[in-house]
């Protein structure tokens, strides 16, 4: 087949199965890339330099609407405005994801382990708007001007999250590959519609192959166009 300059391809289950993304060859040797491994520092820059073109004018733009509804989180309950919960980050450390605060003071989950339901006792009157209309993920433009967040990537989801009474990494272990860029305050997933409580482990592998489909296939462009397709999903039938 080489001789005659004839394409031939070996289609293989086992290769399949083990998700091989390319074929290489270096000094003599052909291997399989199974890994993309984390960005080069050139994409890292142009990753950073994405964030923060759309972020510094965020915060300026909706620096009002952010302060309008700090204060009527204040008027409602006299709590405090913002909701502080540790998640997961990239290389799997910890940082401190910021929300405004949606829920009563004494119902707070900082663990995360029971889902949002649609008609949760748990949700403030103003809760029930921001987090219907998103606005309360606003804070974490904060984090990813800290850089413990992207604008896009896997959402960092909550340490005590179930899904069919069992923890996100018991269902799939893929699921610390999500780990190896930033979280997103969007993403791919997000994008798709997968939002809202895991109530299955449906929920959970849908989301998580859809940020692996993203960490495979990162560029600038897919950036930019799940950022512009964010504003249609802002209000969702699943955000409760």
């Amino acid at each position: 087949m080489r001789a005659a300059g004839v394409r031939g391809e070996v289609v293989s289950e086992a290769l399949q199965e083990l998700g091989a993304l390319a074929l290489e060859r270096h000094d003599g040797w052909s291997f399989l890339v199974v890994s993309a491994g984390p960005l080069g520092l050139r994409d890292r820059l142009t990753k950073r330099a994405i964030d923060l073109a759309f972020t510094i004018p965020a915060l300026i733009l909706l620096g009002p609407l952010m302060l309008v509804v700090a204060l009527l989180i204040k008027l409602e309950d006299g709590g405090p405005v913002f909701f502080v919960q540790p998640r997961m980050g990239q290389g799997n450390i910890m940082f401190n994801m910021l929300k405004f605060r949606s829920m009563k003071v004494a119902r707070l989950d900082s663990e995360g382990a029971r889902s949002t339901s649609r008609d949760d006792d748990r949700v403030t009157r103003i809760g029930k708007f921001i987090r219907r209309t998103s606005i309360d993920e606003l804070p974490q433009l904060l984090n990813v001007l800290r850089s413990e967040m992207s604008l896009v990537g896997p959402r960092p989801h909550a340490l005590g999250s179930l899904a069919n009474d069992k923890l996100f990494w018991e269902i799939d272990t893929d699921y610390w590959q999500r780990h190896s860029l930033k979280p997103g305050l969007t993403g791919l997933a997000q994008v798709r519609g997968f939002r809202g409580a895991t109530e299955t482990e449906d929920h959970l592998t849908d989301r998580l192959n859809a940020d692996l489909e993203y960490i495979r296939n990162w560029s600038p462009l897919a950036d930019i166009r799940i950022i512009f397709a964010t504003a249609r999903v802002l209000v969702h039938p699943n955000a409760y």
